[in-house]
């Protein structure tokens, strides 16, 4: 097998097992059988031994001992710490950038929403939470600060690493969270109180941690 067939094959197991973990099909936990994997998408065990190092380095997958590769779990605690943090450095920063944002920058915004929006019928949790965070990039990139927009950076970095794939976990949440963007692109375009454009970011940002929450551990 020639080395660009097998960065094919390696590709096409990446998406497939990638696709499988965002749609929970391969929930936290679940063992990775390379034979398994390799039968089923007809290809020997190199490729899919290399798309299952890529999928480690992006933390979606870790290795124990005398097991193997499993998919990795959700970080519950790191996760809520992240999030009420980024709730509140992301807040402060769009408020920071408000005042800078472009009408090219509101209409860019507003087209990746729309994307969002007509995702909601078939509903991809990854291709939704890449493009929810390039929505929030638009807004806050224009924060004048560097040290904030350093802080925003780390957070969105802690939530790939935590497998951030919360929006598959809570059904109901993605449609609120694409109106509520409505809502704050609206407050930028309007020149909105600044505290209240932060306090709605803020609140956007934690109305998910709240859902994931309740979902994770079947409160009402």
């Amino acid at each position: 097998m020639s080395t660009t067939e097998t960065g094919s094959k390696s590709e096409i197991a990446y998406d497939w097992i990638r696709a499988r973990i965002a749609n929970h099909e391969y929930g936290p936990g679940y063992r990775l059988v390379l034979g398994s994997i390799a039968a089923d998408l007809d290809m020997s065990v190199v490729p899919v031994r290399e798309a299952i190092r890529r999928l480690e380095a992006e933390h979606l997958v870790t290795f124990e001992k005398n097991v193997g590769a499993r998919v990795s779990v959700v970080d519950e605690e790191a996760y809520v710490h992240t999030m009420q943090t980024l709730s509140l450095v992301e807040g402060y920063a769009t408020r920071l950038a408000a005042p800078f944002i472009t009408a090219d920058d509101l209409a860019a915004a507003a087209e990746i929403n729309e994307r969002m929006h007509r995702l909601l019928d078939e509903f991809d949790p990854y291709l939704y939470t890449q493009l929810n965070q390039r929505f929030h990039a638009v807004l806050f990139d224009r924060c004048p600060n560097p040290h904030i927009l350093d802080l925003v950076g780390r957070g969105w970095s802690r939530l790939a690493g935590l497998r951030d794939t919360s929006f598959a976990l809570i059904p109901s949440r993605p449609r609120h969270s694409v109106e509520e963007h409505d809502r704050i692109l609206e407050l930028i375009r309007t020149g909105a109180d600044a505290d209240e454009l932060e306090m709605f970011t803020r609140n956007h940002r934690l109305r998910t941690l709240d859902a994931f929450l309740q979902a994770r551990h079947d409160i009402p």
